[in-house]
């Protein structure tokens, strides 16, 4: 047990100094946090066997969590998640989160509601899990400061309606998972680095009118280390992979392509859970990024990530 804790401190103290030093990484365009692909839940198997006709399985999951995080430019993020499970059959779930964010710069600050994501959980065997779903925007991506059009960088969400469909494979405590995200409906972000003068903080992003971005894959390989019968440690390590360069129409009605925005950002995350009965959980997770994108148009550079979470099963 001793053992065990010094290692989880010492990749603990790792995950901190990474933190200091990259300047991008870390989040994603949704379906990282995504309760199929997390590193530590399969939302179908809530317990170990489910079944329909036994009434005191536990069929329902609400979560809420916070989470800050910092971004380029000394940008402040604070994240607030409401989510709710449920079992439907022995095989199939629902999983619905609602997603707010805020962020505070230099220059700007701004809050509100981002995104609904519904995905449906499949069961293939005790082994297997399909996850499908869609991630719907609760604004256009196009927030001003007064009249001018704000960066991607304070966009609360991307905007863009999102299909989203993974598998998850979990093997005593290996969890391995891929998936893929892609936009099906572009935003209405009409942002243009000139439209701001050169001393303003603004003048340094990247210009991202009619913007268009494409899609992500990702592959997630964990594994939970139980502590006593109530506390667990899940390492993991997430790449995520942008497909293509994105793309942005310019003053001039040129359509532009924004080189280095495809490409790997490699994260390593740690998650501690901790359940003191069935009905009740905490936890705590940390991210952050080893690899990065060269340019993240879509406003979602990230430092590092930490978040807290409460679960109750009823």
């Amino acid at each position: 047990m001793k053992t065990i804790k010094i290692h989880f401190f010492s990749i603990l103290v790792l995950l901190c100094i990474h933190a200091s030093v990259f300047s991008q990484g870390c989040s994603d365009a949704g379906f990282c946090t995504a309760d199929s692909f997390k590193p530590n839940t399969v939302i179908i198997n809530n317990t170990d066997s489910v079944s329909t006709n036994n009434s005191d399985v536990l069929k329902n999951i609400f979560k809420i969590s916070l989470s800050t995080g910092t971004a380029d430019r000394n940008i402040t993020i604070y994240g607030a998640n409401i989510e709710y499970s449920r079992i439907l059959t022995e095989n199939l779930g629902l999983n619905i989160k609602l997603a707010s964010l805020s962020q505070s710069g230099k220059e700007h600050t701004t809050a509100s509601l981002s995104d609904i994501y519904i995905n449906g959980n499949y069961k293939f065997n005790n082994l297997i899990n399909f996850s499908l779903g869609v991630k719907l925007p609760l604004n256009n991506a196009n927030e001003k400061k007064g009249t001018i059009p704000l960066p991607m960088d304070y966009q609360s969400s991307l905007g863009t309606v999102d299909a989203i469909a993974g598998l998850a494979l979990v093997y005593n405590k290996l969890k391995i998972a891929v998936a893929a995200q892609q936009p099906v409906k572009q935003n209405n972000n009409s942002f243009l680095q000139t439209d701001h003068d050169s001393t303003s903080e603004f003048y340094s992003f990247q210009s991202t009118n009619k913007y268009i971005r494409k899609g992500d894959v990702l592959l997630r390989v964990a594994y939970m280390v139980p502590i006593g019968k109530k506390i667990i440690i899940t390492p993991s390590v997430l790449p995520i992979y942008h497909l293509q360069n994105d793309e942005y129409t310019d003053r001039t009605g040129v359509k532009r392509t924004i080189d280095g925005s495809e490409g790997l950002t490699l994260n390593g995350n740690l998650v501690l859970e901790y359940h003191p009965n069935q009905k009740n959980g905490f936890e705590i997770s940390f991210g952050t990024p080893f690899i990065t994108r060269k340019v993240r148009p879509d406003g979602l550079t990230r430092k590092y990530v930490l978040a807290i979470e409460y679960k109750y099963n009823f």
